[in-house]
């Protein structure tokens, strides 16, 4: 939990405790030892999935899998999307490399809208971005990486203070279209 979001009184009257993030190794041992115990069909893309949504929180990988177990009985990578609420990173990465490979702003746009349209917050999209835009693997350098988080940055500040509008992440693509990719 995060202790900023409890008043002033009740911390006055805690100790407050503080854990670092796990690692993806050690959450993976947990949620597998959990899968054999209750016999959780599963496949290894829902297991990164899990990984991918609990950013080292264990709780919160062990809640994903028992809601995705509960709504779905099959643990893969599309129910526990489906289950959180999160837009694929698939589908971000695949807008990336429209914007960034492709120089394609108006196929990625068109991607975008499609998310939009199936109802995620600004929020949501922004933050998957950011977590996509983390893997070196999609560009060709580490200078158009950072570029790149920067103008993911400036949006999702935009987005905090209150304009999360679609032609803020339609904005965000274009400055991502026009990163100098030397």
């Amino acid at each position: 939990n995060n202790s900023h979001k409890i008043i002033e009184p009740i911390q006055s009257r805690c100790a407050v405790v503080r854990f670092k993030k796990l690692t993806h190794a050690d959450i993976l041992k947990r949620l597998t030892y959990i899968i054999q115990q209750e016999n959780v069909t599963y496949t290894d893309d829902g297991l990164e999935a899990l990984l991918y949504l609990a950013e080292g929180d264990l709780r919160s990988a062990v809640n994903a899998l028992q809601a995705t177990h509960s709504g779905y009985g099959m643990v893969n990578a599309e129910n526990v999307f489906k289950v959180c609420d999160q837009p694929h990173p698939l589908l971000v990465e695949s807008i990336m490399d429209g914007c960034l490979q492709k120089k394609d702003l108006p196929s990625a746009h068109k991607e975008l809208q499609r998310l939009l349209g199936r109802g995620y917050a600004a929020s949501d999209v922004i933050s998957t971005f950011f977590r996509t835009a983390q893997n070196p693997k999609l560009f060709r350098n580490e200078q158009q990486q950072l570029a790149v988080l920067r103008i993911i940055g400036e949006t999702t500040m935009r987005i905090a203070e209150g304009v999360g509008t679609p032609l803020q992440l339609a904005s965000m693509l274009a400055r991502i279209t026009m990163v100098n990719t030397d």
